[in-house]
């Protein structure tokens, strides 16, 4: 019987997938959690299910031959292990992870030993070392105005822009949060049974966000767990396709806005995401990044 479920989705990133899965295993291994590992391809063209197969034919691998989006390719995994007497840890991993030894144990432990938390997240570094946000507060106005007009740095790191003080990452103790990362989510069983899983009308982007904000409505807690270290190297992916997901980005977050926000204060958001992408387009040569801006401000105008 498997301690823990784990999902990694990939796209395009063979080497980093291979070290995301590698490094969790050893991981598990050291701490004596048993895991069983799915991973779902949304149609890599860089040969990651034969690479995948090879070095660990003991993985639940599902082949898409569509990109199928972050949520929707992880809900089929879930799907998977919630139909067959699933562990009572689901722990959704990114491909481009390094998991650092005793994070998944400590993630796990303060998981299970406290009943009103049903989601967790681990303490994120970038590939050089330094220190990632790994949780934020849920967005508002605010947070659409430092995208796009000069703000302050103490207040690009602080509440304003919905970070959490580095000190609380130091004291290392969980501390509650709005949400975390998609990096690292780890979810009780019973929060997957309540809540339901992604909302696949999120592509890419923000559905980390739109789940853990039902995951609070519903009443669980949701934590960010210092010393739980894992590695993200971030967009691995997404940096592909850029124009795409600069788009794919702003459609997230105003479907987000409108799920959870007030009909006020999404028109506000609209209002200021349009001024926004309108001082870009401004600043920004003709191109297929202007373009998408140009896209973007459509959308918030609904003329698109």
């Amino acid at each position: 019987m498997a301690d823990l479920a784990v999902v990694i989705v990939t796209w395009n990133v063979r080497d980093l997938v291979l070290d995301a899965i590698g490094s969790l295993y050893a991981d598990c291994a050291t701490s004596g959690l048993n895991a069983d590992v799915y991973v779902v391809d949304s149609a890599s063209s860089d040969g990651t299910p034969e690479a995948v197969r090879a070095a660990f034919p003991q993985v639940k691998l599902t082949v898409s031959e569509q990109n199928l989006g972050f949520g929707a390719a992880n809900n089929v995994a879930i799907r998977q292990i919630m139909a067959n007497d699933p562990p009572p840890v689901v722990y959704l991993l990114n491909p481009d992870t390094h998991t650092h030894a005793g994070a998944t144990r400590r993630l796990y432990d303060h998981l299970l030993s406290d009943p009103k938390v049903g989601l967790v997240g681990a303490e994120l570094e970038y590939g050089d070392g330094t220190f990632q946000h790994g949780a934020y507060g849920f967005p508002g106005l605010r947070q659409i105005w430092t995208e796009f007009f000069p703000t302050p740095g103490r207040l690009l790191e602080g509440s304003f822009n919905g970070r959490y003080p580095k000190q609380l990452y130091a004291q290392g103790r969980p501390f509650p949060v709005d949400f975390v990362l998609g990096a690292t989510m780890m979810l009780r069983r019973e929060v997957i049974a309540q809540t339901g899983m992604f909302d696949e009308g999120f592509f890419m982007y923000c559905e980390e966000v739109d789940w853990a904000w039902r995951i609070r409505d519903a009443g669980w807690q949701v934590q960010s767990v210092p010393g739980a270290l894992v590695t993200h190297f971030a967009g691995k992916s997404t940096v592909q396709v850029r124009p795409r997901m600069v788009i794919e980005l702003w459609k997230s977050r105003l479907r987000l806005y409108a799920k959870h926000h007030s009909p006020p204060k999404v028109v506000a958001a609209r209002l200021l995401i349009a001024l926004g992408m309108t001082y870009k387009l401004w600043r920004t040569p003709a191109g297929a990044e202007r373009d998408a801006y140009r896209t973007i401000r459509a959308l918030a105008l609904g003329r698109a």
